[in-house]
């Protein structure tokens, strides 16, 4: 029976290359057949890594009932499939905290606290002796400078960045931040991308304190690229919050990478949950957070506290 291997809805950079990766070394690994998934299209950034590399999108998988998984990149019920537990899910690798997911037998878990599940897997490589082929180092390579913001993010740790020195020479990639900075004028283009696509590009909805919490956010070299886009953006997340039986807040943030911090717009049933998570008096449709480039580690916490 096929391992499908799948991360979280909206695919990012780091769920497509890990689960392309994941997939590729499990075959030699474990044996038997694993298949590269994804539960959408793949976004701008990473057609761009998939396509530099020479490397094939992975298979479209919106139903999991009767499947057997690997899960990559998160653990959460609602970031996985509506039939997540009619499923077995046999491996899990990941950089969050875990989920809710559950299983009725025993797995094999690699969840390391680091930037990228792209690390862990290059791990993985290294444990079994299996050699990265160049182009699975070139994409874990490229998904490890997305998820660290090019190791701006707290979130990053020095196995990140020795994964990626490791992963460079593989790949052949002499400058590795003037690749990442390529990615991420890749991911900053914005005109003519219909905002609903620009909301749930990096889009995760999380329940918090039992309420439906939804949080965006855009990456870009330079926030004044967003600007004439604010407004639109702020009406589209109006209307996520009132879609799928009701949120009772949508955040999203528009974070700079060159000044290092994020713009949050937000609509909310009670927007002092802002002030109580950032010590940030709300004001208007948006609120400045310095410093704050990470939504795992930076912006969820405090958000889990405030609602609960």
């Amino acid at each position: 029976m096929a391992i499908y291997v799948i991360g979280h809805k909206n695919p990012d950079t780091d769920t497509i290359a890990a689960a392309i990766a994941f997939a590729e070394l499990a075959a030699k690994a474990y044996g038997g057949e694993f298949i590269a998934a994804a539960q959408g299209a793949c976004p701008p950034e990473s057609d761009f890594v998939l396509k530099k590399f020479g490397v094939k999108a992975p298979e479209l998988l919106t139903e999991a009932a009767g499947k057997k998984l690997a899960l990559v990149d998160t653990t959460d019920k609602a970031q996985l499939p509506a039939d997540i537990d009619k499923a077995e899910v046999a491996y899990v690798v990941d950089h969050h905290k875990l989920g809710d997911v559950t299983t009725s037998n025993p797995l094999e878990m690699w969840v390391w606290p680091v930037g990228c599940s792209c690390t862990v897997v290059k791990a993985m490589y290294d444990y079994f002796g299996v050699a990265i082929p160049k182009a699975m180092a070139g994409i874990m390579l490229c998904a490890i400078l997305s998820d660290t913001v090019m190791f701006k993010s707290p979130t990053c740790t020095d196995k990140d960045k020795k994964a990626v020195e490791a992963l460079a020479k593989i790949a052949g990639v002499a400058d590795v931040m003037a690749l990442g900075m390529e990615m991420f004028k890749v991911k900053s283009a914005v005109e003519g991308t219909p905002m609903r696509e620009l909301v749930f590009r990096d889009y995760k909805d999380f329940n918090m304190g039992g309420k439906k919490v939804g949080i965006g956010q855009l990456e870009v070299v330079d926030l004044g690229i967003l600007a004439p886009y604010e407004e639109a953006l702020y009406a589209e997340i109006q209307k996520v919050k009132g879609e799928d039986g009701g949120r009772h807040s949508v955040f999203l943030l528009l974070t700079d990478i060159m000044k290092e911090g994020s713009k949050m717009l937000f609509v909310s049933d009670d927007p002092s949950v802002i002030q109580k998570a950032f010590g940030v008096k709300p004001e208007g449709k948006s609120v400045w957070l310095d410093k704050v480039m990470s939504r795992k580690k930076q912006v969820v916490p405090p958000f889990e506290k405030a609602f609960a």
